[in-house]
């Protein structure tokens, strides 16, 4: 099981990212673009992911994603239980998110550290 501390251990580092609270709530963005949100218990984390692929994703590990309420599905999000997700699949998730956000010359110069 994942916790936000991890979370905030991987974000902390990545360019241009920051964290709010809003709402009671910790979100990690990249200027007013959220990549990464938990809920207000910290059990579940949403994060940044192609609506396309979405649905593979859920149906593939439906104990650990879940689609975001109906009115959210105009985004690029998907759900999981942070009690189901491992560090390196949170790590991966979380990476792919704030991919999603930033230039393409912003991560692929900072990708290459990880390795």
């Amino acid at each position: 099981m994942v916790t936000v501390d991890d979370v905030r251990k991987v974000c902390r580092d990545l360019p241009r990212s920051e964290e709010h609270l809003i709402r009671d709530r910790v979100k990690f963005r990249v200027g007013k673009i959220v990549y990464v949100a938990f809920s207000r218990d910290e059990t579940v984390m949403g994060f940044g992911f192609p609506k396309e692929e979405r649905l593979a994703l859920v149906t593939a590990d439906p104990g650990t994603f879940h689609l975001p309420r109906p009115s959210d599905l105009r985004f690029n999000w998907v759900q999981a239980w942070m009690s189901e997700l491992d560090e390196d699949q949170m790590t991966e998730l979380v990476l792919d998110a704030w991919r999603m956000v930033v230039p393409k010359k912003v991560w692929s110069a900072y990708l290459p550290r990880l390795a």
